[in-house]
């Protein structure tokens, strides 16, 4: 996809740029809604994900002159606010979904995938799964299993596992992992990773020694 960010959170901009960018899609990236507005002319733009708080205009503003233009590009609106009449607004004001922070990447992910299935004519295609060796999982259905079996995950390693799964046999830092796997500006420190990779092994029985240690640097996935 080709995706417009409009962020003004300099730092969560980049993060998102670059795993969007993992994720093989195309970004653009904006700090204020002027700009914002600029960039969401170019032809090819598939989705916009547009925080509420930004510096000059408000998001809201933003999903407004969007839908005024005509624009029927699917608006994915990002805040901290989280009261009902919060969501009622930003939907009212254009946006297709909502997401409140802090959220976690594979969250954000999985909504733009839905908001391309929701674009997409014709018979809806499977659901994205993951597999490396006997561990497989269903994004979408949020399942895990191992040779068949079903393995119960909290919502964190279902989060470590498919970072692995989506980058198998590369080795990620502890930084990539929190970056990736929980949500942005929860504290957390590196040895939270270290912690959940046990839980993880553990969890998933004899396949758990696929996820190695790279001592010194963090973990990879075995696709061996």
């Amino acid at each position: 996809m080709h995706l417009l960010v409009i962020e003004d959170d300099e730092r969560l901009g980049r993060v998102l740029k670059r795993l969007l960018e993992e994720d093989r899609h195309v970004v653009d990236l904006a700090v204020d809604g002027e700009t914002g507005l600029d960039l969401a002319e170019a032809d090819g733009i598939d989705a916009v994900i547009l925080d509420i708080g930004l510096p000059d205009i408000s998001g809201l503003e933003v999903a407004r002159r969007l839908r005024k233009r005509g624009t029927e590009t699917a608006i994915l609106m990002l805040t901290a606010r989280d009261t009902v009449s919060d969501r009622v607004t930003g939907l009212d004001a254009g946006a297709d979904d909502y997401l409140v922070k802090p959220f976690a990447y594979e969250e954000l992910s999985a909504r733009l995938r839905a908001l391309a299935r929701r674009a997409e004519p014709g018979p809806r295609r499977p659901e994205p799964r993951l597999e490396v060796g006997p561990i497989a999982l269903d994004e979408a259905g949020r399942r895990v299993t191992v040779n068949g079996r079903p393995v119960d995950l909290s919502p964190r390693e279902f989060s470590l596992l498919e970072c692995f799964l989506r980058h198998p046999g590369q080795t990620l830092t502890r930084d990539q992992l929190l970056d990736q796997a929980w949500p942005y500006s929860v504290a957390v420190t590196p040895n939270a990773v270290d912690a959940y990779v046990h839980y993880l092994r553990t969890k998933l029985g004899d396949a758990g020694s696929r996820v190695e240690t790279v001592r010194g640097v963090g973990y990879r996935l075995s696709d061996a």
